[in-house]
């Protein structure tokens, strides 16, 4: 959870900060995740979504034969067929979405999406996993959907579950949250960003400025 007295430290590149943003980038919802006990029933358009989708991004980070200008355009249009990147932006404002000014907004947008994929393009290296294998998904109601995945190959010697919420139906989905380690993430990078600007007196542009000086690197490790 966010520390009070140092808030920007969850934001720049702390391990666990930096797992949030990268995950929290393919998914956000403004709902909180009801209880699983709703449905049981499976939906396979939505499995066959994100294993087509999120296995391309996947796929797109783990290419050693791309160039990193050629790796950075493809995963960036990946990641627009794979996640509902406007709700995402939103979403991690929490309460600040309903006061962002129009020019705050327009500055925020850009950069928290640069900062998202640097962090993600650096943290695969963590995983460099190779495969996606859809293993099931839950309707939580209808067009609502939890698809869970395991990740495997590359250098991960056990395979890492990863589930998926998606949002729409029939041809359009888009994940709307990523649970990781137990952790639905994009509601922890949410907590992240809104106890910034609270430690801040409101101040927006105080993240914006750290994300500015967070995510104009090179994708690299940080």
């Amino acid at each position: 959870m966010t520390s009070p007295g140092n808030p920007m430290k969850n934001i720049l590149p702390t391990r666990r900060g930096a797992n949030a943003a990268l995950l929290a980038f393919f998914g956000a919802s403004a709902l909180a995740v009801a209880s699983p006990a709703l449905a049981q029933a499976r939906d396979p358009g939505a499995e066959a979504f994100v294993q087509t989708k999120a296995q391309r991004v996947i796929t797109v980070l783990a290419n050693k034969s791309m160039s990193d200008a050629q790796k950075t355009q493809v995963f960036h249009q990946a990641v627009d067929e794979l996640a509902d990147v406007p709700r995402i932006t939103n979403f991690v404002l929490g309460k600040y979405a309903r006061t962002i000014t129009p020019d705050q907004r327009a500055r925020f947008t850009p950069v928290f999406r640069t900062y998202a994929e640097n962090v993600y393009q650096s943290r695969i290296d963590d995983y460099r996993g190779e495969q996606l294998k859809v293993t099931g998904s839950v309707v939580r109601k209808p067009g609502d959907v939890i698809v869970n995945t395991t990740i495997s190959g590359g250098q991960i010697t056990t395979p890492l579950p990863v589930s998926w919420r998606v949002l729409g139906g029939g041809q359009t989905w888009k994940v709307v949250d990523v649970q990781f380690k137990g952790i639905w993430l994009a509601i922890t990078q949410q907590q992240d960003f809104v106890s910034t600007i609270d430690n801040a007196g409101g101040n927006i542009d105080v993240l914006i400025n750290q994300l500015q000086k967070g995510g104009s690197g090179s994708p690299g490790r940080r």
